[in-house]
């Protein structure tokens, strides 16, 4: 099995990777339209930022996983990886912390104008007078957009600078919000009106595409912070940029739109010559201990594909089953028992979309699960339950 790594990744892990497959190739230099040219005989890659994007997966001819070392895959063309079979994994929440530490630094960065500060230092000017003016922080309201890993430590964090803390996400509920000890937000709208600090933590899909709108940016209160460590597409930039061109807002942005695609380059963006506007180099997963934690976990997830062909963290596999029926088995554990079932629903063109058989004690008898795309006819019914040396018992289960 040959892996890929195009993206940086720790010395020590690239030769964990080494003893668990024949061939490793490191290239962290790779970028997007590299990939194509160099996944020829590949089975897994690895990347970080790196785009995969459809042409790579196109002329891919053995690959069979894609692991993202980080949480998000919104650099993976998902669509493509699935026309073609191929598992895409990442690894959540191993960099929950450092994201959350930058978070909260760059919440007290816009506080106390800390880049600001050294700017003028390093030009030789004191400006004590201007940077005495800070609000502070204590007793302020934090809105967390998102309660996942990423947002319950910056929550945690938040606590300790004495921040009131309210929370939006789908999945929050009033009893888990209980059990965090902060508010519960019944909407956006409610969440920006009445913050003074948002800081956004979603991840990246067609549900949240843009989700912080120009109306909910508009809601935000005179002099709010803003603060965006996600992904910047769940951001309308445009708008956002609009709001802090007024000088209503600050902002402190790890990420957005157009960033350069490798670790140096040029940074086209008019976000840069906003003066109430901080932003850092897309850096919030970038500590040793999250890479290394992240490393660890991709290295788990390669040996774990190797010895049992199980995928850990496996993002693409679809959430609900679309099969309209179960067929329940109990069968005798023979070889050909399963074939023939099979054939009989393949002859009345039925579908097997899931199937999971499970083997009792002493390996005498069998259960096998199978979803179906339709109804199986009386007649099939019968033809499969007709071999008694075989067939033990069936059960259809609409679902």
């Amino acid at each position: 099995m040959k892996v890929l790594v195009a993206d940086n990744f720790p010395n020590q892990y690239v030769e964990k990777i080494k003893s668990l497959v024949k061939e490793v190739v490191f290239e962290p230099k790779l970028k997007e339209n590299d990939l194509p040219n160099n996944i020829k005989g590949i089975d897994i890659l690895v990347v970080r930022s790196t785009v995969v994007n459809a042409e790579c997966i196109e002329k891919s001819d053995k690959l069979s996983l894609i692991i993202r070392a980080g949480a998000g895959v919104n650099n993976i063309d998902i669509k493509s990886a699935n026309k073609k079979g191929i598992y895409v994994a990442n690894c959540p929440g191993k960099n929950s912390i450092a994201v959350a530490e930058l978070a909260m630094g760059l919440i007290c960065a816009i506080d106390r104008k800390i880049p600001d500060n050294v700017i003028d230092f390093r030009n030789g000017k004191w400006n004590k007078a201007i940077y005495s003016k800070a609000d502070g922080l204590a007793g302020k309201t934090l809105g967390v957009v998102g309660t996942g890993k990423i947002g319950s430590e910056l929550i945690t964090r938040a606590k300790a600078f004495e921040l009131n803390i309210i929370a939006w996400s789908r999945s929050l509920a009033d009893e888990k919000a209980e059990e965090m000890e902060i508010e519960r937000a019944s909407s956006l709208e409610e969440l920006f009106s009445n913050s003074d600090i948002v800081s956004i933590h979603l991840a990246q899909n067609a549900e949240t595409k843009k989700i912080i709108s120009k109306a909910l940016i508009s809601k935000l209160k005179k002099g709010a912070y803003f603060v965006n460590t996600a992904r910047a597409g769940v951001v309308d930039e445009d708008a956002l940029i609009e709001a802090a061109k007024s000088g209503n807002i600050f902002l402190g942005l790890d990420v957005f739109n157009n960033e350069p695609e490798g670790k140096e380059g040029e940074l086209t963006t008019p976000l840069r010559d906003l003066p109430n506007v901080y932003l850092t180099h897309h850096i919030g997963a970038s500590t040793a201990q999250a890479q290394n934690a992240v490393a660890e976990e991709t290295c788990n997830i390669i040996a774990e594909y190797i010895n049992t062909g199980a995928v850990r963290n496996w993002v693409n596999r679809i959430s609900h089953s679309p099969a309209k029926y179960q067929l329940v088995v109990r069968h005798f554990d023979k070889p050909g028992v399963l074939a023939r079932v099979l054939r009989l629903l393949s002859k009345e063109k039925i579908n097997a979309q899931e199937m999971e058989n499970v083997i009792f004690d002493d390996a005498v008898t069998a259960c096998c699960t199978i979803k179906l795309d339709s109804k199986p006819s009386e007649k099939t019914l019968e033809e499969i339950e007709s071999g008694k040396e075989e067939i033990i018992n069936l059960t259809l289960i609409e679902l």
